[in-house]
């Protein structure tokens, strides 16, 4: 098993908090040896559930080319190893994309250089809105639901995000003063039955799982989550990077005992509402015992 790229839930991003920090732009994307795999599911996706992966609403072409045109540039001179242009042409690790190519929108042409998925979020009178989106690898949301409703909405069912919480203000003052020299990041992390990456369900609606499990078979969804501002349109463009890897992984890590440690705490620190909202209801205990049995089996002696 490959070491976990990321892993927040060492207690340096707790659940249900914003956690924003600033985020060095040579940083933006971070493009890994799973770009082959990520891109060719997401040419899959676009090509057999265009619905699903894609919105956008009609003004947004401008908008949409300039976060493609500014992405594409970023990719080419952060990561030239991995992206060369040719033209209108960008070879991304072997996948090629055309800027020109009239029958994709930027967006997508832009979601499908990257293993990030990305949206636009737009200043309306009530707020923020998700105006345009390519999302190939939602964690338990459905993009035709999120689209175009304001941040408020969008976080309803959020334990403590909902329209009226300190969260859901915090949460617009910030976007109302992100500024274009200075991007944001935050991490968010879940817990899921499955190692897939294209999970439009929400875990509200799919069967809680009691069986038997071991960390093999339950997988840590991290989430790389950023926010940049676009100089012209003002917009901002929100990319989510998905890392999967079963709970077992972390074995292998250097700081092993301490991991299994954290992630049982904060697992176990979830209330009701939000071990509900994960989907953890009828795991949770089993999962706390089982990381805590497996950072005192790694603990040094």
């Amino acid at each position: 098993m490959k070491l976990p790229a990321y892993t927040p839930y060492d207690g340096s991003s707790k659940p249900f908090t914003i956690g924003l920090m600033p985020l060095d732009l040579a940083r933006w994307i971070e493009p890994d040896a799973d770009l082959p795999r990520y891109l060719a599911e997401k040419r899959s996706l676009a090509g057999s559930r265009r619905a699903d992966v894609f919105v956008a609403e009609d003004d947004m072409l401008a908008a949409q080319e300039e976060c493609l045109q500014l992405l594409a540039d970023y990719l080419c001179s952060t990561h030239p190893n991995l992206y060369k242009r040719h033209g209108s042409l960008i070879d991304a690790a072997g996948t090629t994309v055309d800027l020109a190519d009239p029958a994709l929108p930027p967006l997508m042409k832009a979601g499908l250089l990257v293993e990030d998925d990305i949206v636009i979020m737009r200043r309306k009178d009530d707020g923020w809105h998700l105006v345009a989106g390519h999302v190939s690898f939602p964690s338990s949301w459905s993009l035709q639901e999120k689209f175009g409703r304001p941040m408020q909405a969008i976080h309803a069912d959020v334990p403590g995000f909902s329209e009226g919480t300190r969260n859901a203000a915090l949460i617009t003052r910030i976007f109302d003063n992100l500024l274009v020299a200075q991007p944001v990041e935050r991490m968010n992390w879940s817990v899921n039955t499955t190692g897939d990456l294209f999970l439009p369900m929400s875990k509200h609606r799919r069967p809680p799982s009691s069986e038997d499990f071991t960390l093999a078979e339950r997988f840590a969804r991290v989430e790389r989550q950023t926010l940049r501002k676009l100089p012209v349109s003002g917009d901002i463009v929100f990319t989510i990077r998905v890392y999967v890897d079963p709970i077992a992984a972390i074995e292998h890590h250097p700081r092993a005992a301490e991991l299994a440690s954290s992630f049982a705490t904060q697992l176990a620190a979830l209330d009701e509402q939000q071990t509900a909202y994960k989907g953890l209801t009828l795991q949770k205990a089993e999962l706390v015992q089982k990381l805590h049995s497996l950072a005192q089996q790694l603990a040094p002696a």
